[in-house]
């Protein structure tokens, strides 16, 4: 099963989706450094958590791990660009008949948007054009 499907099947919760946010960030870790970074100055419960948080996202496919000498190391399957389409998808599906153009519509409508973040936006949207004309 790919990471893209585990993620169709099973969505991380907010507390594996912390893990993943720090795999992204620094892949490959171990337990320790994943413990270390969540939960500053933590205790034993702590690290039991992230090791718990890693075998579930092992089992959903959303990270693998390897052996290093006596510990294990960790890395992520799933972009963080995969699950923010995923999600979005899903929201689409349940609030706008599948639609992303209201979905999108909403999420810049009213907001104050940077010079920078509209220029993302006008350079995405030629983008697709090109794409559609091509």
């Amino acid at each position: 099963m790919s990471a893209e499907t585990a993620i169709l099947d099973d969505d991380p919760t907010e507390a594996e989706l912390a893990v993943l946010e720090a795999l992204w960030s620094d892949a490959p870790a171990t337990i320790r450094s994943l413990a270390d970074r969540l939960y500053p100055g933590g205790r034993t419960a702590h690290y039991a958590t992230v090791q718990k948080l890693l075998e579930r996202l092992e089992g959903k496919g959303c990270v693998r791990r390897r052996r290093e000498g006596r510990v294990n190391v960790y890395s992520p399957t799933v972009n963080r660009g995969s699950l923010i389409r995923h999600r979005l998808h899903e929201v689409a599906d349940r609030l706008c008949g599948g639609s992303l153009t209201p979905l999108l519509t909403h999420l810049v409508d009213g907001e104050s948007l940077s010079r920078d973040e509209v220029h993302a936006l006008r350079r995405l949207v030629e983008r697709l054009e090109a794409n559609d004309h091509g």
